[in-house]
């Protein structure tokens, strides 16, 4: 017995490890919102007009183009990296894929349910054909409650309680809001509070489904976006002042509402992405992040470049997208994504607050 005791405790040691790597392995994130982190969502939907399914979209990581609204890969792509898993694969993906195979399981990895052009407000680009934020919640529930295609499975409460939660949106809904329209509009404070209502709404779901790591991304610099140029009147040599303003007062509430996210649900933390504070320092200093033009798209066509969707016709691309802050009229270069990411990753307190995501993905 005693000749064989060195085995035994040698298996014990490789058997008590491996249930720890177990625990620490498990890693899931389930990704909603809109275009900044849509891996692929909207080329399923054969009626959505807002699309990003063909070149050069993607030429600088991918082989083909994937329906990512950039050059490469997004914050998403870059935070499953860092966590050392493979990227979110769109939920039409999955969808599909267990619809052809009944025995297949839920992606261990997690989901993206994000659709480029959606809002936190349920009518947000509607008439192109989008997957509101709500609608993207009702897909994650069908998971969670095995009625997705009625083949009895469903997410495991582990898994869920587990994952990382992004939501990133709003976005949509400011720049929607400066659009000529038909009928009175809102005033901005109440159409700010109306978006912060969503999130409010949105959050309590996802923690009564048993999210408990939820990270709510604020709003970028969508006053200075290329596409400006789109709202009659606005000027191209100058940001948006009062698309700032309401992005401001958009921030301001979520991030208050992230501060009580504890008190709320208990159990539940939440942390606020800046990205606006993050990105800011791009513009302040752009040469010590490696860019050259901050103001105009790298692919497009028009004023700032921004009249025109990059890949359509007539467009121009630049030489070196990494050097340029804005990819197309609308969306952050892969670049710039990436320097978000190792921010939201490992940065401090005026980047993500009240952790960063590599302290979070490792709280007990």
């Amino acid at each position: 017995m005693m000749e064989r005791m060195p085995q035994l405790i040698i298996f014990l040691g490789v058997f008590l490890l491996a249930l720890e790597s177990v625990g620490a392995d498990f890693k899931s994130v389930f990704v909603f919102g809109d275009s900044q982190f849509d891996a692929g969502n909207n080329r399923y939907l054969k009626k959505c007009l807002l699309q990003a399914n063909f070149t050069p979209y993607g030429s600088s990581f991918f082989p083909r183009p994937t329906g990512r609204f950039t050059n490469g890969r997004t914050v998403a792509d870059f935070i499953a990296q860092y966590l050392g898993i493979e990227f979110q694969k769109p939920y039409q993906e999955v969808y599909r894929e267990l619809e052809n195979d009944p025995q297949m399981s839920f992606p261990s990895n997690g989901v993206n349910f994000a659709s480029a052009g959606s809002g936190l407000l349920p009518n947000t680009n509607q008439e192109a054909g989008v997957t509101s934020i709500q609608v993207q919640l009702q897909q994650f529930q069908s998971m969670v409650f095995n009625n997705l295609l009625n083949n009895h499975k469903r997410l495991h409460r582990t898994q869920i309680q587990n994952s990382l939660f992004f939501v990133v949106s709003g976005g949509n809904d400011i720049f929607s809001y400066f659009l000529p329209q038909l009928g009175i509009k809102p005033t901005t404070r109440r159409y700010v509070l109306s978006m912060l209502k969503q999130v409010v709404h949105f959050t309590t779901k996802i923690y009564l489904y048993g999210g408990r790591r939820i990270v709510l991304f604020s709003l970028g610099p969508i006053s200075c976006i290329p596409g400006r140029v789109l709202i009659p009147f606005v000027s191209s040599s100058k940001c948006h002042v009062k698309m700032r303003n309401m992005a401001d007062q958009y921030n301001a509430g979520l991030k208050r509402f992230v501060n009580i996210i504890p008190t709320l649900y208990p159990g539940a933390i939440g942390v606020y992405a800046a990205v606006y504070d993050t990105s800011k320092k791009f513009f302040e200093d752009p040469k010590l992040h490696g860019f050259s033009n901050t103001t105009h798209a790298c692919c497009g066509n028009g004023p700032l470049n921004g009249m025109l969707q990059c890949g359509t016709k007539d467009y121009k691309l630049c030489k070196n997208p990494n050097e340029y802050i804005f990819w197309d009229f609308f969306h952050p270069s892969e670049r710039t994504y990436e320097l978000i990411a190792k921010a939201f990753w490992n940065g401090d307190e005026d980047e993500i607050w009240p952790m960063n995501l590599k302290t979070l993905a490792g709280h007990k």
